[in-house]
């Protein structure tokens, strides 16, 4: 089923490229939502969206993904619109992108490589493009067919090639060189920041980072808290370096609270390695701030998403926060600025508008018997060590 309408896709002079988008049920129950997740992504890129097919299959063929049938009909959207670009809804294997391209006679890719297009562009520290490019490296290394001919300029050249070696052969040998060369580089980044946080540690300051699914208001929520300038916009992935700024809580005291990148479902294997060093910021905090937009109709699938990628850093059981942000776009009194607390009497989930600053109180209370629960912790601790002192002066 071919849908020509462009939906939420970018002004096209801004646009750099157009595109096809293709979307199969596979007998997925959200398959509507996972389709306009692609289309913001897509926007987000910077791509014109000419047309979306549609489909529905059992299961993925295994030459094409798609079948001969729905690949004649990728192939007549193509034609028809002029588009330059077709873009999977789903991980396809090397061997499936390779027969598309010789079918349509145009660049395929799947949903991994354009979130790493995406995080190509959006990286603006140093880290963070050695990260997104680290990523796509250890991606497209599976793809690898004399595709990385560029990097033997940039090391010298023919020289390099070793006897009987074939170029493919040769294009991963300096594939890997680069890769070491980046986790080296990236290892010098993260001592750093084990420095940092040790230096943290040591004077007892509390640290507390925002996480969420991508476009939740993570950044919005980190500027009114801070008064900072993060960078702020209405797409997937408009942050993807860490941020951190210290925070003082009235008649609390600082505390350092940090801004992450954004989750999204499915995130790529390779991404979450390459930025396991930036999400170590999450790792090592004492509180979790969760921060989930609520007037999404899938928040529910998108809290279970981030949660499950905090397990896979090993973040599932630092205390968390819930935080429905965004309440100035739902009409529900459920929804409006408010707090709720356990059986034990913490503050377990907050309701808020970043946008607004309205319910901004509320975390700043969290926050302020946060910090008095942790200081209360300390006091036995800081008691026995004058003990201490003090025995040894009789």
């Amino acid at each position: 089923m071919l849908d020509s309408s462009s939906g939420n896709a970018p002004d096209t002079h801004a646009a750099v490229d157009s595109a096809v988008l293709v979307s199969l049920d596979l007998n997925d129950s959200d398959s509507a939502e996972n389709l306009e997740e692609l289309r913001q992504l897509a926007a987000s890129d910077r791509l014109a969206i000419s047309a979306v097919v549609l489909g529905k299959r059992l299961r993925p063929d295994p030459a094409t993904f798609a079948g001969s049938g729905k690949v004649d009909e990728i192939m007549g959207a193509v034609e028809q619109t002029g588009a330059s670009l077709v873009i999977f809804n789903h991980d396809l294997s090397p061997a499936q992108q390779r027969n598309l391209e010789q079918r349509l006679r145009r660049r395929v890719i799947d949903r991994t490589s354009l979130i790493l297009d995406i995080f190509a562009q959006r990286a603006k520290s140093h880290e963070g493009k050695l990260q997104v490019e680290l990523a796509q490296l250890e991606h497209l290394a599976t793809r690898l067919v004399r595709g990385w001919t560029h990097l033997e300029r940039q090391k010298g050249g023919i020289g390099l090639r070793g006897p009987g070696e074939t170029q493919l052969e040769t294009d991963r040998r300096l594939l890997g060189k680069r890769v070491k060369v980046l986790k080296e580089k990236l290892a010098k980044f993260e001592r750093q920041r084990a420095l940092q946080r040790r230096a943290r540690r040591r004077a007892q300051v509390m640290s507390v980072s925002l996480v969420g699914y991508t476009n939740a208001g993570k950044s919005t929520l980190f500027n009114r808290l801070t008064r900072g300038h993060t960078y702020v916009a209405d797409q997937l992935f408009a942050t993807l370096d860490a941020t951190t700024r210290k925070l003082f809580i009235a008649d609390r005291g600082p505390l350092v609270l940090s801004d992450t990148v954004g989750f999204i479902r499915d995130l790529p294997h390779t991404l979450v390695a390459a930025f396991r060093a930036t999400l170590e910021e999450t790792v090592q905090a004492d509180l979790l701030l969760h921060v989930v937009d609520t007037s999404s109709s899938n928040r529910s699938e998108q809290i279970d998403e981030v949660n499950k990628v905090l397990k896979e850093i090993g973040a599932d059981r630092i205390p968390q926060i819930l935080v429905l942000n965004k309440t100035d776009l739902v009409d529900l009194p459920a929804s409006s600025p408010g707090y709720q607390r356990d059986e034990y009497g913490r503050i377990v989930q907050v309701r808020l508008s970043a946008k607004t600053g309205e319910g901004l109180e509320f975390i700043n209370l969290a926050l302020s018997e946060a910090l008095g629960e942790r200081a209360a912790l300390r006091e036995p601790d800081n008691q026995s060590e004058a003990q201490d002192i003090t025995s040894g002066y009789h």
